[in-house]
């Protein structure tokens, strides 16, 4: 969620269940008060919240110690998500995720878990290089602080890069919970806009594989095929360790919430048949 979707979290919240993890994003049009209004209302309303900490936005370290600061008074900085952001230079000391994990700021908040970006597609404007030495270099330097990692994925179309990807980060000898970014139902053209503005792979074999033709655009797609294909794949990887799912909420908070719900539901319906 974002800093202005606190009315549409509490349209959704009888959908989603308590103890749902809720990230909330961390916006150049949005200021402190919004992001810890909505992380407060995250927690407030029995969910998990994880602020986002975007590393080249932050101004200098007393900027990010009041945001900090500011969410542990709310009781939002167990999980935070720690990711470079979209400046092309940074605004302050913090070029990347990687120097606010290593800053020692994190810890002296209360912070015990921090999600790191994963990208199984691969990221358009950094080599694979790059990303693999970062990836590497966080999950370490995590280690090394005594706090918890999470991967947690740009959003994707196709299993084959993601099941790829995923065995790559175990033989890496990385063991942290990685959760799967996919986006929840949405309109088409919508979710073809976000994968060209993220690099993501949208050609018509790909999208075909996901559950919609690119020669229909007007429709509403949701990621049926995609989780049921991959939970069949995972299930015949015992080395692929601990996955789950992170939703993309492209077509609002509620919606999201009413696929899941009917999702699980059909899904244990059909084992009980």
């Amino acid at each position: 969620m974002t800093g202005k979707d606190i009315a549409g979290l509490e349209e959704a919240r009888e959908m989603i269940p308590p103890g749902t993890k809720i990230n909330v994003t961390f916006l150049g049009n949005e200021d402190l008060e919004m992001r810890v209004a909505a992380a407060k209302a995250v927690k407030e309303m029995g969910f998990v919240p994880v602020p986002h900490l975007s590393a080249r936005r932050l101004r200098s370290q007393a900027e990010l110690e009041e945001f900090l600061g500011r969410l542990q008074e709310v009781g939002a900085t167990e999980h935070v998500f720690a990711v470079g952001g979209d400046p092309a230079e940074p605004e302050g000391p913090y070029p990347d995720s990687l120097t606010v994990i290593r800053s020692g700021v994190l810890q002296k908040f209360g912070v015990r878990e921090v999600s790191i970006a994963g990208y199984p597609e691969g990221h358009p404007d950094i080599s694979d290089d790059v990303l693999w030495n970062h990836l590497d270099e966080k999950a370490l330097a995590l280690a090394q602080a005594g706090l918890d990692a999470v991967i947690l994925t740009q959003f994707a179309f196709d299993t084959d890069p993601v099941m790829t990807w995923i065995d790559a980060v175990r033989e890496r000898g990385i063991d942290a919970q990685i959760r799967i970014g996919t986006p929840g139902p949405a309109g088409i053209k919508r979710l073809l806009g976000f994968a060209r503005r993220f690099g993501i792979g949208a050609n018509a074999m790909i999208v075909k594989k996901y559950g919609f033709s690119l020669t229909n655009l007007m429709g509403t797609a949701g990621p049926d095929r995609f989780v049921s294909d991959l939970a069949t794949l995972l299930a015949d990887d015992p080395t692929s360790g601990d996955v789950k799912l992170h939703f993309y909420t492209f077509g609002g908070l509620l919606a999201t919430s009413n696929w899941a719900r009917e999702f699980v539901a059909a899904q244990s319906s059909g084992a009980r048949r």
